[in-house]
């Protein structure tokens, strides 16, 4: 089996690691499942106090400051020079991923509830899996199309009791949701290749940098409407949490914990993230579940694994999680 390739890196590292080291990356997977699961009440409560657009603002002014000093403190300022091609790439990913996708996501996560919107991301492997079979890189087995009939059936169970309550506000939210889904799973696939040319660092840096632009035009009429004197400092703790620790600093640690782990044995921990999600709004906001809800995100995520792990190839790029962008 190949190494594993190292986000945080730009040279693969092997797959096996000491045993010690091996526990950590556990407990740090475990740990960053813990932040991103959180991150959906944390980030709905940003956004009811900065409105979406004021949170895009100031997370695209914070995002590139933290990509900048990740870049000086691994290269100086000896930066790694990138083909004119890979430029453009790179710019398509940083559109894609952070002007659509996360400009999507935080729509739709202050629209939805935050169990919804972490069970409607988890679909990104199907997202990855049709994308893959619509590019001749992968070819369905009936296991993989069962596992996508499993889960978009348990997506209409879940949505069932918004879609008959009339509550299009949310329904609204998790379409949106799903729509950024697909679009992370197109920077999944695209990133890929570029990683493997240049390395995580420089992938996730300069798509940054980037895409980042954009979204601070896009959104500075709702960042300037902001009155940031008045925001309180819980609310500024919720924003560095969202952005630096989640966003950024989840990037690191996911590709450091698939580096010593492998991408195998650390994406299933993914699956854990909705439930997570789920307990926190639960406990934090007091969201509330139907038997047909629970029943549908257990039907979903069912389907989604299957449809992530029915392939018979060991290295299939559908069974790769990596660390959400957003």
């Amino acid at each position: 089996m190949p190494p594993a390739l190292d986000a945080t890196a730009d040279t693969p590292l092997p797959q096996q690691a000491a045993p010690d080291r091996a526990r950590q990356a556990l407990w740090a997977a475990i740990a960053m499942v813990a932040v991103w699961g959180s991150n959906f009440s944390v980030q709905k409560a940003v956004f009811n106090a900065l409105s979406p657009g004021g949170f895009l603002f100031a997370r695209y002014l914070m995002m590139p400051v933290a990509a900048t000093a990740l870049l000086l403190w691994r290269y100086r300022f000896r930066w790694p020079r990138v083909p004119r091609a890979d430029l453009f790439a790179l710019l398509k990913l940083g559109l894609a991923g952070h002007l659509i996708h996360v400009g999507l996501v935080t729509f739709g996560i202050h629209w939805s509830t935050a169990f919804s919107s972490s069970l409607i991301l988890a679909c990104g492997p199907v997202f990855t899996l049709l994308i893959l079979r619509w590019h001749g890189v992968e070819q369905l087995t009936r296991g993989q199309i069962a596992g996508v009939a499993v889960a978009c059936a348990g997506v209409l169970v879940f949505l069932s009791d918004k879609l008959l309550g009339g509550h299009w506000q949310a329904s609204g939210g998790d379409l949106t949701l799903l729509v950024a889904a697909s679009f992370f799973s197109y920077y999944t696939v695209s990133a890929k290749p570029l990683i493997e040319r240049h390395g995580g660092v420089t992938v996730m840096t300069y798509a940054t940098l980037l895409g980042s632009g954009p979204v601070v035009l896009l959104s500075l009429p709702a960042g300037l409407a902001v009155d940031w004197r008045e925001v309180s400092p819980m609310i500024w703790l919720g924003l560095c949490y969202a952005v630096l620790i989640s966003a950024f600093l989840g990037w690191l640690v996911w590709g450091w914990v698939n580096a010593v782990r492998g991408v195998a044995r650390s994406a299933p921990l993914m699956y854990l993230m909705p439930p997570v999600a789920g307990l926190v709004a639960w406990a934090l906001t007091g969201e509330r579940y139907t038997g047909a809800k629970l029943a549908g995100a257990a039907l979903t995520l069912a389907g989604v694994a299957v449809a992530q792990y029915a392939s018979s190839k060991p290295n299939d790029p559908v069974r790769e999680a990596p660390a959400p962008v957003d």
